[in-house]
C-alpha cells in the first residue's frame, strides 16, 4: 500500500468531510473536503507530469505549513516521485546543499524570497531545471531557470488530470517505494539525506487507534514545520482517520485564537511551546494581584499533589525496581478522598478556564522532538488536559515509542510502537541492560529507513546487518517495559577528571526557573561545568521593576550584579544534591546571553541545540567560563 493510496480510500468512504483548513491573511477559516482534495490532487499529478516530474525523481518541496504542502506532496507520491522538503528558514547555504546534493530537476518553492536565496548560485546547482512558485510575483528577476506559477501547472493539468487519472497513478504505485529523502537537521554537522519509504510511514499509521481514540472527523492543529518528519506523520494520521488538519502557527496569540476559532481535538508539539502556554498562563494570573496568584498556587499544589496519588495507585509513574508499595496503597486512598473535594474546587474556580483555551473539546496534545520536563507534563496533568510523549527520529519515520492516551506514564515516552517494534538498551559491551541502567538505545523495526542517500559509509555506522538502528540516544527502561531518554551520547561531556556528565537533564531542569528560557551546559575537558543561560527577560524586567533596578537594555540588565544573584541562586536551587545531582554536576560559572536561541541558527527544526553551532558561535562567551 502507499500513502496516495491511503488517501484515496478515505475520499472515496468520506468524501464529504474536511481534509484541511486554513486562513487567507486575516479570513477566517476556509476549508476543503476530502472529495476535493483528491480533485485536486489529480490535477497538479497532471500539471507536474507535465512539468517534468516522473517516477524516481526527487523534487525540492521548501515549503511552509499551508494547504499546498499536503497537495504537492500527494501528488508528487501519486507519480511515483520522492520529495525533499525544507522549510522557508533555511539558510541559502544549507538549502543550495540539500538540491544539489539530491539532484533535484525541479523545486517548488513558496515565494520569490526562497528564489533570491540560491539566485546567485546558479551555476552550482547543474540538476535544476525548473522552479515553481507558489506565491508568484509580478516580476522575475532574470535566470537561466524556468520559473513556473503553482497556477500555471495546476492550469496545465487540468486538461489530463483528474479522479480517474489519480486513480490509474495510485494503482500502479508500491508501498517500498521511496516517498520522501528528509535531510536531518544537522545538529552534529552536515546534514544527511533519510530515505524513507511509503510503508515506514504507513506501519504506523495503521496502528494510532490502539493508542488514542481518534473519531472520524477529528481536528488536528498544526503548528510544527510541516515538512519535519514529526509534523509530516501527523499529516498521514490525518489521512487515515479521516481527520482535519489546520494549518496554523505556533505564535502564542495566533495559536490561541486558533483554537478557540476551530476547537480542535489534538495538537502535535515541542517541549518549547508546551512550556510557553504554561508561561503564559503564569504570567497571566501573576498579574491578576497577590490574591489570585496565592489561590492558584495552593490548588495547583494540591491538584499536583492529588494527580501524584492518583499516578502512583495507577502504576503511571516510572518504576525502575520493584517497590513494597502496600503502606501506599492504604494511605494514598484516603487522602486522594480528602483532597478530592479541594481540587474540585481549584478545577471550578480556576483550572476549567484556563482549559477552555484549548476548546471545548480538546483530547491531547502530543508532545515530541524533545524530552518533556517532568514539571509541564505535571503542571497540564493538574489541570486535566493530556499530554502523550512519543520519542522517535527521522530515521525511524519518527515514532518508536508513544504513550497511551488513557495510561500516560509521567518520566517515560510510553512503550514501543506500534506493538512489533523491538528496542533494546545495550552497555558499551553490547549487552542487554536491565531495568534502571542507561544504555545505548537500539531499535528495529518497519519504520526504520532504508539508508542514508548516496552515504553508504554513514549508513553503516548506525545500521548493522541483523536491522539494529543505532539511535546514538542514552536511556533507560522501566520494570514495566516503558522507556525513558536520558540525552544523546554524543552529547556526553567529559570532565578532566575523566566524569561523565550527561547535559540534557540538567538543561531541562535548570530551565524550570522561571527566570531561565533557555540553557546549554559547556564543559568539555574542563576541571568543572559552566553554562551559557537565556533568560527569561520577562520575568527578569518584571524582576528589575520590582526591585528598582536601573538599566536602559538588555546588554546592560544582564551586567546587573542583582540579576547576576539571582540566576546564581536560581541555579544553585535547581542543580544541587538535594534534587539529585551529583558534586561534579555543579556548575561553578555561567554567562548571560542577550539574545535567543533561534531555529536555524543556534536550534534545529525540532528545538533541539546545536551544541556545535552554539560552541561557534559563543566561542568568546564559553572561553570566559574557564
Amino acid at each position: 500500500m502507499t500513502i496516495p493510496a491511503l488517501f484515496k480510500s478515505t475520499a472515496e468512504d468520506y468524501p464529504e468531510i474536511v481534509s484541511q483548513y486554513y486562513r487567507e491573511g486575516n479570513s477566517d477559516f476556509k476549508s476543503v473536503t476530502y472529495g476535493e482534495l483528491y480533485r485536486r490532487v489529480g490535477v497538479l499529478a497532471a500539471g507536474l507530469e507535465t512539468a517534468g516530474v516522473s517516477e524516481g525523481s526527487r523534487i525540492g518541496l521548501i515549503c511552509d505549513n499551508r494547504p499546498e504542502w499536503l497537495t504537492l506532496d500527494l501528488a508528487i507520491l501519486s507519480l511515483g516521485a520522492a520529495d525533499v522538503p525544507r522549510g522557508s528558514d533555511t539558510m541559502a547555504g544549507e538549502l543550495l546543499y540539500i538540491l544539489d546534493f539530491s539532484e533535484c530537476a525541479v523545486a517548488v518553492m513558496e515565494n520569490i524570497r526562497l528564489l533570491e536565496k540560491i539566485l546567485p548560485y546558479e551555476e552550482e546547482l547543474p540538476f535544476l531545471q525548473k522552479i515553481i512558485l507558489i506565491d508568484m510575483p509580478e516580476t522575475l528577476p532574470e535566470t537561466n531557470w524556468e520559473i513556473l506559477s503553482y497556477d500555471q501547472v495546476m492550469q496545465k493539468g487540468r486538461d489530463k488530470g483528474g479522479k480517474a487519472y489519480l486513480d490509474r497513478l495510485i494503482e500502479e504505485g508500491r508501498g517500498e517505494e521511496r516517498a520522501t529523502l528528509i535531510y536531518t537537521s544537522g545538529t552534529t554537522g552536515e546534514p544527511k539525506g533519510v530515505l524513507l519509504s511509503h510503508e515506514n510511514f504507513l506501519h504506523q499509521v495503521r496502528f494510532i487507534h490502539t493508542q488514542a481514540d481518534i473519531a472520524v472527523g477529528d481536528i488536528w492543529l498544526s503548528v510544527l514545520p510541516v515538512w519535519h518528519s514529526l509534523e509530516r506523520i501527523v499529516q498521514y494520521l490525518v489521512l487515515g482517520a479521516a481527520n482535519a488538519v489546520a494549518y496554523s502557527r505556533p505564535v502564542g496569540d495566533i495559536m490561541l485564537r486558533d483554537l478557540a476559532d476551530l476547537n480542535p481535538q489534538w495538537m502535535a508539539s515541542v517541549p518549547r511551546i508546551w512550556a510557553g502556554i504554561e508561561g503564559s498562563v503564569l504570567s497571566k494570573i501573576r498579574s491578576e494581584g497577590r490574591l489570585s496568584w496565592g489561590l492558584f498556587r495552593f490548588f495547583l499544589g494540591t491538584a499536583k499533589f492529588h494527580q501524584h496519588m492518583a499516578n502512583r495507585l495507577a502504576g503511571r509513574i516510572a518504576d525502575y525496581k520493584r517497590k513494597f508499595l502496600l503502606p501506599r496503597y492504604l494511605i494514598f486512598p484516603v487522602l486522594w478522598l480528602l483532597l478530592w473535594p479541594i481540587r474540585m474546587l481549584g478545577d471550578r474556580l480556576i483550572f476549567s478556564k484556563i482549559r477552555v483555551k484549548l476548546g471545548t473539546r480538546f483530547q491531547a496534545g502530543i508532545s515530541g522532538g524533545g524530552g518533556l520536563p517532568p514539571r509541564l507534563f505535571s503542571f497540564f496533568q493538574a489541570m486535566k488536559i493530556t499530554l502523550l510523549e512519543g520519542y522517535g527520529l527521522t530515521e525511524t519515520a519518527p515514532v518508536v515509542c508513544f504513550s497511551p492516551q488513557h495510561h500516560p506514564v509521567m518520566g517515560t515516552v510510553g512503550k514501543p510502537y506500534p506493538a512489533d517494534t523491538e528496542i533494546k538498551v545495550v552497555d558499551e559491551e553490547n549487552r542487554i541492560c536491565p531495568p534502571g541502567k542507561a544504555g545505548l538505545i537500539m531499535i528495529r523495526g518497519k519504520q526504520v529507513m532504508a539508508g542514508y542517500f548516496q552515504k553508504p559509509e554513514f549508513t553503516e555506522q548506525v545500521l548493522d546487518r541483523e536491522g539494529w538502528f543505532n539511535s546514538g540516544d542514552l536511556g533507560m527502561k522501566t520494570i514495566r517495559g516503558e522507556l525513558t531518554i536520558l540525552g544523546r551520547i554524543k552529547d556526553t561531556i567529559v570532565l578532566m577528571g575523566g566524569e561523565n556528565v550527561e547535559p540534557l537533564p540538567m538543561e531541562i531542569k535548570l530551565n524550570e526557573s522561571p527566570y531561565i528560557e533557555q540553557s546549554m551546559i559547556v564543559g568539555q575537558d574542563r576541571k568543572y561545568l559552566g553554562a551559557l543561560i537565556v533568560p527569561d527577560f520577562d520575568k527578569l524586567e518584571q524582576f528589575a521593576r520590582e526591585e528598582n533596578l536601573a538599566y536602559v537594555s538588555r546588554d546592560l540588565l544582564i551586567e546587573n550584579v542583582a540579576v547576576l544573584e539571582l540566576i546564581n541562586e536560581e541555579i544553585s536551587r535547581l542543580i544541587s544534591a538535594k534534587t539529585g545531582f551529583r558534586p561534579f554536576e555543579r556548575i561553578f560559572r555561567f554567562a548571560l546571553l542577550s539574545e535567543p536561541f533561534r531555529m536555524g541558527r543556534e536550534l534545529s527544526a525540532k528545538q533541539e541545540i546545536k551544541r556545535h553551532e552554539v560552541e561557534r558561535l559563543y566561542k568568546k562567551q564559553i572561553e570566559s567560563l574557564f
